[in-house]
């Protein structure tokens, strides 16, 4: 397995982890919230999985698992959305504080736990004063407080809040460390870095490796990242607007019933309810009555029933109901059975109590019900006064109410991802790409100065202007690009001179050669511009492409005039003889090969690196070698000898043909070319006799040039 692919391996089990901590926090939270409430206990201990989270995976994780509680016990518990906020505020205190280690100090944890109070309670204690005006909580203790001397009813409510949640948060903090100490570190110690395929390396120094499913564009990743973004708080908004919408129409429509059930217990005559039950309704007093209770239906669009029902053991009698009297079982003085939904009422309405709207569902409907009672002259509850709302109706205004905020939601959802992804693109994608696309032309540029030069141009002409960061980015590249193309003028001269210096040096050593050879005229010269038409013909008919690159094409040009460099250790007798040499002076004259190849050798081990003067070696040294096998120094033959040497043996023995020697005459150029021919397979490389018979016009340019009678 590749330390890469392990290294993925790992990243995955550690998402992997972090998620099965997320989940187990948020099921630690649901469940002691649970048991608290099963044993009726005045705390909730919903944070202890928020709390070992946070200290565990960090800000994210924790934050994740706060909130999620919230929501999950906002399923039933509706307040509970509004309390998500301290969850993620005792979150991101965890962690803050887990950074500084204070869970590992006893000093630590009880900051810790002060720290988790003073949200929890203080800030707890806030929300419900600052959504309705009053606190709710702890009433009992409050007022001990308060009677105790605390002159301030609020400031009353908050201590008796805080005390109340100290052993919450207490029990917690407890809780969460044991936690911390059972799951071993090796589990949790990578969570809150593994999300990016990030590991420290140490120190603060953190290094990244891509994952292939996270290579995915900025402008991407910008449009994800705000997609979510708003489509979270679009969604959070919609659900809160909602949740906020139905209990504001449920509490005004209680309000209606209420007022409305005021109104008509207002209109009867308390008195006179037991006449109205043993007559059945059948007087002048109770139509009248009836039909003033009608008017207050008919002018109360929100109302679907007003009725008055006399509470006894036996169920509800009917002293009036506006809606449903000529239904059965509805007439005046008929007994209705109890609805289950009154069950828990019951008590209240015998003993003739006021009791609180209820909300029931059954056979009737989806009714919200108040219910007025009305006393007679002698203080005595003789019936109660009913006003039922449909509820069925607030369900459509509701729905039409969130389907209106979801298209609202949409409709800005989609403008703010508009106007976010142009302003992105604008002055983030589209500076980044320009920027990376000029330096990436830079560094594809063919190398050549003129090109440099214009790259650098069309870079700056970019001319970004984001007037941030980016632009001061900008700014740098277009300094650094500019410096460097002067570094490369710079190097480039420098590089120029010293070859030029090199050259120099080459045709300064060719010299003291010749100057010695009576009758070499202008060799050095007429055998470099052979070479270069050989090298070019193979280059041209892509022989030997695996060999011929540009450097060492180069090379073998600039080495030529070398190859006889180990005449300078020949004697002058037999270097300069008139006539032909002896097989002793022939011997002495084929040494010359081995002494240009110590000399090279030993130019060589003077330069570091790679460096021309190779080819310069293996020209010296193997130029008289023949492809059959049969030259000399060694006698190596085909593709063994090197490639330098096979071109300058043709180069070498051209010149020598058609140029005067003292032992003879110039050969003319066709017998030349003839022996060049004969040559080849044997003596020459079969290609590069080609490419230069291919290349005669040049070849009769250089003949003329320097051969006056050619």
């Amino acid at each position: 397995m590749s330390f890469r692919h392990g290294k993925e391996q790992f990243f995955r089990r550690t998402n992997i982890a972090a998620l099965i901590m997320c989940a187990a926090g948020i099921a630690l939270n649901i469940l002691l919230s649970a048991i608290s409430g099963w044993l009726r206990l005045p705390f909730y201990l919903d944070t202890a999985g928020t709390i070992a989270v946070a200290v565990m995976g960090g800000y994210l994780p924790g934050v994740i698992v706060g909130f999620t509680t919230n929501i999950i016990k906002a399923i039933t518990v509706q307040t509970s959305l509004y309390y998500g906020v301290l969850n993620i505020l005792i979150a991101f205190t965890a962690a803050f504080l887990a950074d500084r280690n204070w869970h590992k100090k006893i000093s630590g944890i009880i900051g810790m736990t002060a720290v988790f109070c003073i949200i929890g309670g203080g800030l707890g204690a806030c929300i419900p004063w600052a959504m309705e005006g009053v606190s709710y909580d702890n009433e009992p203790l409050s007022l001990m407080i308060h009677e105790a001397g605390v002159a301030s009813l609020g400031l009353s409510r908050l201590l008796a809040s805080l005390i109340i949640d100290l052993p919450d948060k207490a029990i917690s903090v407890a809780l969460s460390l044991l936690i911390i100490r059972i799951v071993p570190e090796g589990f949790y110690r990578n969570i809150r870095l593994s999300a990016w395929m990030q590991s420290r390396t140490g120190g603060d120094t953190v290094f990244v490796e891509k994952n292939k499913v996270r290579v995915i564009s900025l402008q991407k990743k910008t449009l994800l990242v705000l997609a979510i973004s708003l489509a979270t708080v679009s969604t959070a908004t919609a659900a809160a607007s909602y949740v906020i919408y139905k209990d504001t129409l449920i509490r005004d429509h209680m309000r209606i019933a209420r007022g409305t059930a005021e109104i008509a217990a207002g209109v009867l005559n308390p008195d006179h309810i037991d006449d109205y039950l043993e007559t059945r309704g059948n007087s002048d007093e109770y139509r009248q009555i009836k039909e003033r209770l009608g008017n207050i239906l008919q002018n109360s669009t929100d109302i679907s029933y007003l009725y008055g029902y006399r509470i006894e053991e036996d169920g509800c009698h009917v002293v009036f109901d506006i809606d449903t009297e000529e239904e059965e079982g509805a007439e005046t003085g008929a007994v209705i059975p109890f609805d289950e939904g009154f069950s828990e009422h019951i008590p209240d309405l015998l003993a003739g109590r006021e009791v609180e709207p209820v909300i029931t569902d059954d056979k009737y409907g989806y009714l919200l019900s108040c219910y007025q009672p009305v006393y007679d002259s002698k203080g005595r509850c003789v019936c109660y006064v009913g006003a039922d709302v449909d509820m069925m109706q607030m369900k459509v205004m509701q729905r039409s109410f969130i389907m209106k905020s979801v298209f609202i939601s949409f409709g800005f959802f989609i403008l703010l991802c508009t106007i976010s992804i142009s302003l992105a693109n604008y002055h983030l994608i589209y500076p980044i790409n320009s920027i990376a696309w000029g330096l990436d032309e830079l560094a594809r540029t063919s190398g050549t100065q003129k090109s440099m030069d214009e790259e650098v141009k069309r870079f700056r002409n970019l001319d970004i202007r984001t007037g941030d960061e980016f632009e001061n980015l900008f700014l740098s590249a277009c300094s650094m690009t500019k410096n460097q193309a002067e570094q490369m003028r710079s190097i480039r001269r420098l590089s120029d001179s010293t070859a030029k210096m090199q050259d120099g040096l080459i045709v300064t050593m060719a010299d003291l050669v010749e100057s010695r050879d009576s009758d070499t005229g202008a060799h050095v010269q007429k055998t470099a511009a052979y070479v270069r038409i050989i090298v070019e013909g193979l280059k041209k008919k892509e022989y030997y492409s695996h060999k011929l690159t540009p450097k060492f094409m180069s090379d073998v040009v600039r080495s030529a005039p070398l190859h006889d460099i180990g005449k300078i250790n020949i004697p002058d007798v037999v270097l300069n003889k008139p006539g032909k040499l002896t097989d002793e002076e022939y011997e002495i004259m084929k040494t010359h090969t081995i002494a240009g190849k110590r000399i090279m050798e030993n130019a060589i081990s003077t330069v570091e690196g790679d460096n021309y003067l190779k080819e310069a070696r293996n020209m010296a040294a193997y130029h008289h070698e023949r492809w059959d096998g049969k030259g000399y120094p060694e006698g190596i033959h085909g593709e063994v000898i090197p490639l330098s040497a096979r071109i300058m043996a043709v180069a070498d023995v051209f010149d020598a043909l058609t140029s005067p020697r003292v032992y003879k005459p110039a050969f003319p150029l066709e017998k030349a070319l003839a022996i060049l021919e004969e040559g080849k397979g044997t003596q020459f490389d079969p290609k590069c006799v080609e490419v230069f018979m291919d290349a005669l016009p040049e070849v009769k340019v250089v003949l003329r040039k320097y051969n006056k009678d050619a």
